[in-house]
């Protein structure tokens, strides 16, 4: 495999201005960061274990594979492909406190998770497994890769990146200085949300997470069902922690797996091209993106979606 590989396939002293630039970060943070699954029932686990920052359904035998959602999700997300893989690997389905009904926890979110998941696959001798991850899921993915590069196989990151800035900013260039007012901001909105109100946040960018109009209602439920001050941490974190620098650690390989469907034909390039940026310090890794799939790629192109993570871990 050639390395990097590409292929196309309030504050109170000014309310009003304070609310606009909520909207703004708002969309853009829904539109990387909200995932959801598909209208199914719950896979039936053989086993359910608990950690303070998640909970794991295991179902599958064979090679190891960690799946991990993103904001305001649960595994159900996974529903189609642990389907079509179960026969073959010892799935993982995780589901992150706060989002979707999951108990919260209070302090760091992100930090706790990943240091969770570290002690999990100790607790349950799992060899190298493969960590697929979706949006956040796909961030955290990178992380424990770059914290424990010899612990973590093969890595699959789906429309998810190291430092979720520049696709707001659309600079690759962003750091985390430039992020903080905006993170702060972002983190206090959402704190004061429950319920109703999430959903209603989440309403806003609906039509660029998935296309079809089921999978649509199942994101605005699960928003509804999440804590907002878990939401809210999550964001703040994401903002403000830059895996970049980091990821050259990584001794995997490394599948990024791009959805640009929800953008104009004169962005797809632009798009394909801040992707690449942010793996670009790695030794071995892959570009795809679906030109043609939202947000949630394993809804919106589940055939493809399934033929290329096969790809990625058989190898």
């Amino acid at each position: 495999m050639q390395n990097n590989k590409e292929h196309s396939s309030n504050t109170p002293a000014d309310a009003k201005n304070a609310k606009a630039k909520v909207g703004f970060w708002t969309y853009f943070a829904i539109t990387m960061s909200i995932v959801a699954g598909v209208i199914a029932p719950q896979l039936k686990a053989a086993e359910l274990n608990t950690a303070a920052s998640f909970q794991v359904e295991v179902i599958g035998e064979g090679k190891p594979v960690l799946l991990i959602p993103g904001l305001m999700s649960d595994s159900r997300v996974w529903q189609h492909t642990a389907e079509a893989l179960k026969q073959d690997y010892q799935l993982h389905l995780i589901s992150v406190a706060g989002f979707a009904g999951t108990p919260a926890i209070e302090g760091e979110l992100l930090p706790r998770l990943q240091q969770d998941l570290l002690h999990y696959m100790d607790e349950q001798q799992l060899q190298k497994p493969a960590v697929v991850g979706h949006s956040l899921g796909a961030f955290m993915a990178f992380a424990l890769a770059s914290a424990a590069p010899e612990r973590i196989g093969t890595v699959v990151a789906v429309d998810g990146l190291p430092y979720l800035a520049p696709i707001f900013s659309r600079d690759p260039a962003t750091q985390v200085a430039d992020m903080q007012s905006q993170a702060i901001q972002l983190k206090n909105y959402y704190q004061q949300l429950k319920g109703e109100q999430l959903k209603a946040a989440a309403t806003r960018g609906i039509d660029i997470q998935a296309r079809a109009a089921g999978h649509q209602q199942l994101v605005l439920a699960m928003a509804a069902a999440s804590d907002g001050p878990s939401v809210g941490q999550a964001m703040y974190e994401l903002l403000t922690t830059d895996l970049r620098p980091k990821v050259g650690a990584i001794q995997s390989k490394v599948w990024l797996l791009g959805a640009s469907g929800a953008l104009p034909a004169a962005y797809q390039e632009q798009a394909k091209a801040l992707y690449q940026q942010q793996i670009a310090g790695i030794a071995n890794a892959t570009l795809l993106m679906n030109t043609g799939s939202r947000h949630f790629m394993m809804l919106d192109e589940p055939e493809w979606f399934i033929s290329q993570l096969r790809q990625a871990l058989q190898e």
